[in-house]
């Protein structure tokens, strides 16, 4: 084991919650020996055991709501209720991807030809390695967990610095079994820590969600086949507000959707469109929800709906609103119309409207800072909605 030690700041309190080893890259053969061999048996077993131990994953997981919970809360920030929130979005997506295993999994007969049986079989890949995010560290991270582990793969996971304790959290909490090993994991930040997650070091797969420069950065190393590896795609879409649309839950939705989990998450509204005759009134109406809805506080609370903000460029965001007012737009909710509290990496709320569409703010977001624009009356989207 590495004498390197992992220490996780809790980014509320701002003080260490806990440190852990961390795995040189030497470490790591015998972490990809233990999957392999757990896939070659874990690859024999009928899909209706495999769903079945994805099921027992599931309770086991339930059993454990509270310490998982207060965890993610320690480790990012995310307000208490929020983790939960997420607790549930993993249940349902294991149990939705165990619902179709099965029908999903099975063989696929072509059409019959007089000499022939015509099918196609999904086979497993073998040792698939999940680098995952810390926005949202357990449904990034079970998206390639639980639908590999079904289709017969084996599963390594690299979780990010931020949320490293969440790979227990994802260990199977069940019974040592001779055929189905404990997966190891991994510890470790940057792409430093997973450059020999390639085919010769007995890797099959890399699944990728992080952010882009360090997906760029990773991406010359990768001299696989496409279909050897994923990335997130992310999901850097507008909201467009027509003004024939449910006034009311288009404002709630849309704060919400800025707003949740501070901002910080890949499918996030980056920035808001609305037809121009219910543009001053969507503004309004917007601001005031935005006040309303952001309570900064003690994450472990019941009241805060607003955690913690990565520490990283804490000018960044800040700076971007200034230079959209700079342009012409309006600053309709300042960040010094919210109360910090006295400890915590906090990125107070902004809303800027008017904002033209060639300053940085209109761009790629990962915060709690939006821009919003009215545009002429256009079924079927906005050209700059692309």
């Amino acid at each position: 084991m590495s004498a390197q030690e992992l220490k996780v700041i809790n980014p509320y309190t701002e003080e260490v919650a806990f440190t852990l080893p961390m795995l040189s890259r030497g470490d790591l053969d015998p972490v990809v020996a233990r999957a392999r061999q757990a896939f070659r048996a874990w690859r024999k077993t009928p899909v209706a055991e495999r769903v079945a131990l994805c099921g027992r994953f599931a309770e086991a997981f339930e059993s454990m709501r509270s310490t998982i919970a207060a965890d993610i809360t320690a480790q990012m920030g995310k307000p208490l209720r929020q983790a939960n929130n997420e607790i549930n979005g993993l249940l349902e997506r294991t149990r939705g991807m165990m619902a179709l295993a099965e029908a999903t999994l099975a063989d696929e007969w072509l059409p019959e030809k007089p000499g022939f049986a015509r099918y196609i079989r999904h086979e497993p890949v073998g040792v698939v390695l999940d680098i995952a995010a810390w926005n949202y560290p357990l449904l990034i991270a079970v998206n390639v967990v639980v639908p590999p582990s079904l289709q017969g793969n084996a599963v390594i996971l690299k979780h990010s610095s931020k949320t490293p304790r969440c790979v227990e959290a994802l260990r199977p909490r069940l019974p040592a079994r001779r055929r189905h090993p404990r997966p190891g994991s991994v510890g470790g930040d940057g792409p430093r820590d997973h450059r020999g997650a390639d085919p010769a070091s007995g890797i099959d797969r890399v699944s990728f969600t992080e952010i882009s420069r360090r997906r760029a950065a990773d991406q010359p190393r990768r001299r696989r086949p496409l279909h050897r590896r994923g990335t997130g795609l992310g999901g850097k879409d507008p909201a467009y507000v027509c003004a024939d649309a449910d006034f009311d839950y288009a404002v709630e939705n849309t704060v919400d959707g800025v707003f949740y989990n501070a901002g910080q998450s890949c499918c996030a509204v980056e920035r808001i469109y609305v037809e121009r005759s219910i543009y001053e009134k969507f503004v309004e109406a917007f601001a005031a929800k935005t006040r309303e809805y952001n309570v900064l506080g003690d994450p472990r609370g019941r009241r805060p709906r607003w955690g913690r903000w990565r520490p990283s460029a804490p000018g960044f965001w800040p700076a971007r609103s200034e230079e959209a007012v700079r342009k012409g737009g309006r600053l309709v909710v300042r960040p010094d119309e919210f109360s910090l509290p006295p400890t915590g990496w906090f990125c107070p709320p902004a809303v800027v409207a008017d904002a033209p569409q060639d300053c940085s703010l209109m761009q790629e977001g990962f915060s709690p800072v939006r821009g919003h624009s009215g545009r002429g009356q256009r079924r079927g989207g906005h050209p700059l909605d692309e």
